[in-house]
């Protein structure tokens, strides 16, 4: 008879645990009254620091958003984007509402509950320059990226974007070479030294491309967009109760006009359906 007890009070013991582990996240959030969003610094319209040096722009208010319908406060943190894409964070933050596009290598440390959005990713150039049409001039160009997206992989040809693994994505160059930086601030000082001096191009989101030449002239966007990238809300995987109760807050924001909103104050139209 010890037997059979054993089993069952290893079973139930197993079964309290995963159900424990299954909340933990919703959990730690209702007992701090917070939740901590993971994002970036400098991706303008999405997250940058504001005149009064405050974090500000679309995640900023999407994340505000999500703390809103969950009735606590919300903390934003900034690491590198290499800490962020990398995962296990034991606990630091709760989501990363920061602009992710899903993809294969991501797919093996994060679950992806929402979409939230979607914009293409396009060529910046130099305005002077003349050289770069397209991505089939990308050959023996250095190209800037964010470190550890997807704009790297599409320039080292590996991309594969999560829930869309059949999308045929073509690379029409033989080899180019990606330089990454950890933020588009630095990528675009770069790029307006010239052509050929330190980068040759640079890959980045539509939206973000058309917020930075607004502002400055010295860049344009060349080319056809070179694929479609959903962004996604992001988390550890882990917890099924947090991805339920995060994918139902955001379809709110869906179905309400919250996020139509958001996106109409920050980029002018709606991206988020």
């Amino acid at each position: 008879m010890k037997f059979p007890t054993f089993l069952s009070l290893s079973l139930i013991l197993t079964l309290a645990s995963a159900s424990v582990f299954a909340g933990a996240t919703l959990d730690r959030i209702n007992q701090k009254h917070q939740l901590v969003n993971v994002l970036m610094e400098s991706y303008p319209p999405f997250s940058f620091l504001n005149d009064q040096n405050q974090l500000d722009g679309f995640d900023v208010d999407v994340a505000n958003a999500v703390a809103s319908k969950l009735g606590v406060e919300l903390k934003l943190e900034t690491p590198s984007w290499e800490v962020t894409a990398a995962g296990h964070w034991q606990g630091r933050y709760d989501v990363c509402i920061c602009s992710m596009t899903p993809s294969a290598a991501r797919g093996q440390v994060f679950n992806f509950p929402a979409e939230y959005y979607a914009s293409p990713a396009v060529i910046v150039v130099n305005a002077k320059d003349s050289a770069i049409k397209s991505a089939a001039d990308f050959s023996g160009k250095k190209i800037g990226v964010g470190s550890a997206s997807t704009y790297e992989a599409y320039v080292n040809k590996d991309l594969v974007i999560e829930g869309a693994e059949n999308t045929h994505i073509d690379y029409p160059f033989d080899q180019a070479q990606a330089v990454p930086y950890e933020t588009d601030d630095v990528t675009f000082q770069d790029l307006a030294l010239g052509s050929g001096k330190r980068l040759d191009a640079v890959l980045t989101n539509l939206v973000v491309a058309k917020e930075r030449i607004t502002h400055d002239p010295r860049f344009k966007i060349t080319g056809n967009v070179l694929y479609a990238e959903p962004n996604v809300v992001a988390t550890e995987k882990g917890d099924p109760e947090w991805d339920a109760k995060l994918a139902q807050v955001l379809a709110e924001l869906k179905k309400d006009g919250t996020l139509t909103k958001i996106s109409e104050k920050w980029i002018g139209s709606d991206i988020t359906q």
